[in-house]
């Protein structure tokens, strides 16, 4: 079961047929301009690609379609992250997509790239400053129906709220299953008017049908899309209130797991910095497992960069404390004797 939480003007000008720009009185030749129905760039990356893309006439899905064609793999929420300064590509494979950009849209060599600058800073600097905030398919690579809904949802950016808390606890039956997780965020809003924000739940590749969101508390639950077959929902959460900057607010809610084989772990995906995350794990007295440990991942990464033995309590149950966590991939696994 896995959980989850997103500048500067430009201009752009259409450069027409008559592109020559008058040189010095005399024969000196003039210096031409870029090729008729060429964009010239005059701006910063985000504005630059928008712009590039209205003139194009292309649809975000045909430009991804273009790009897998030449083996380059981006969402469509990506790309409207680009071209909205919501994100900026940095990756190598992301960057090889701005390239080919720069010949889809008609757009001189380097007219994109040369734009984009030095990479954020990532860490607990960035952290502090609330700048580090990854891309869709950072934290869920290779998830294109999470992208597909998060576009149709118009989801908001992620550094919109600042989570100063997540609170997960996890229950485990007595079948070895996962059955219910109770979820508790404090959040404060960066900037004003955020009213939303998105949610995503996964289950377990053996669960029947996908997971349900119940009991919200401090908000309500607005549109939602469910794909049984991927045991996937996205929800959107409404808060009681719309947020003005510096605003926080509380909100809870439950997810019901549907039924499947024995559920071995419970982790989360973070997309932006934590100042708390706790997650906590409850056996049944009849279901205890004999071994338990928690694991981190860096951002899409399939391997465990660190793994620490958890102690099960009297209580039946562990528990992880993350003060500070950075966007990336935490959660807790079990084995039965």
């Amino acid at each position: 079961m896995a959980a989850q939480q997103p500048q500067d003007a430009a201009r752009l000008r259409l450069v027409g047929s008559h592109t020559e720009r008058p040189g010095p009185p005399g024969p000196t030749p003039a210096t031409p301009g870029p090729p008729p129905g060429r964009l010239a760039p005059v701006g910063g990356f985000a504005d630059t690609l928008h712009l590039a893309i209205e003139a194009s006439g292309l649809s975000l899905d045909r430009i991804r379609a273009a790009l897998a064609g030449r083996g380059v793999r981006v969402s469509v929420t990506t790309l409207s992250y680009w071209r909205r300064g919501r994100s900026q590509p940095e990756r190598a494979s992301s960057l090889r997509a701005v390239h080919l950009l720069e010949e889809l849209l008609g757009l001189p060599h380097s007219a994109l790239s040369s734009l984009l600058g030095p990479p954020r800073p990532r860490g607990r600097w960035a952290a502090a400053a609330n700048t580090c905030h990854l891309g869709l398919e950072d934290v869920w690579p290779g998830e294109q129906e999470i992208a597909n809904i998060f576009a149709e949802l118009n989801a908001p950016p992620a550094g919109e709220l600042e989570r100063l808390s997540i609170h997960d606890s996890y229950y485990v039956d007595a079948e070895r299953r996962g059955n219910l997780l109770r979820m508790r965020q404090v959040v404060r809003a960066t900037v004003g008017g955020v009213g939303r924000c998105l949610v995503v739940h996964m289950a377990d590749e053996e669960a029947a049908g996908c997971p349900e969101i119940t009991a919200v508390r401090h908000g309500r639950l607005g549109r939602v899309r469910r794909r049984p077959e991927a045991g996937l929902i996205v929800g959107e959460l409404m808060l009681d209130r719309p947020l003005g900057l510096g605003d926080s607010t509380v909100f809870e809610y439950e997810v019901e797991i549907p039924p499947g084989g024995p559920t071995t772990e419970y982790s989360r995906r973070f997309a932006t910095p934590v100042r708390e995350y706790v997650l906590q794990v409850h056996f049944d007295p009849a279901a205890v497992p004999a071994h338990c440990e928690r694991y981190d991942r860096e951002p899409g990464a399939d391997v465990d960069h660190r793994r620490e033995q958890l102690w099960i309590g009297a209580s039946a149950s562990a528990h992880v404390l993350a003060p500070d966590q950075q966007p990336g991939h935490i959660g807790i696994r079990w084995e039965w004797a």
